[in-house]
Order: structure tokens, then C-alpha cells, then sequence
């Protein structure tokens, strides 16, 4: 049963790894947009850059591990 439920939280293509860096750019980006209206100016441009810079490293992080990943896995 384990198995089971760990296979749903288990990113297998490439469309489901764009799927996690969609919802993180916009979840991202939400962010940034508050960091501007609560730190005007060049503070807040900064922490909006940074969110979305994470989301560039963790999305590319993500899609080497789904590249990375041997094809027998998915056949288990």
C-alpha cells in the first residue's frame, strides 16, 4: 500500500516535471509580487529575482532527475 501512495508523489515524465515547475512559477511569482508591494524599491526587486531565480535552479534540478532516472524503474 505504501508503495502505492509513494508512486503518486513520484514525478515519472517530462510533462509532469513541467507540470511541478509551472505551479512553482506561479506560486513564485505571487511571491515577488508581494515582496514589491511590501519592500518598495530596489529590496524588493531583488527578493522578487530571487524567487524566480529558485524556481530556474529547481526546475532544472527536477528535469535532470526525470533524464537521469533508469528506464527499469518504470517498469516496476
Amino acid at each position: 500500500m505504501w508503495i502505492k501512495i509513494k508512486r503518486l508523489f513520484t514525478i515519472k515524465t517530462k510533462f509532469e516535471a513541467f507540470l511541478v515547475i509551472y505551479a512553482l512559477a506561479l506560486g513564485a511569482t505571487e511571491r515577488g509580487i508581494i515582496y514589491m508591494e511590501q519592500y518598495p524599491g530596489f529590496g524588493g526587486k531583488l527578493l522578487a529575482l530571487a524567487c524566480t531565480g529558485a524556481v530556474f535552479m529547481a526546475g532544472g534540478k527536477i528535469i535532470d532527475a526525470v533524464d537521469m532516472r533508469p528506464y527499469w524503474d518504470d517498469l516496476s
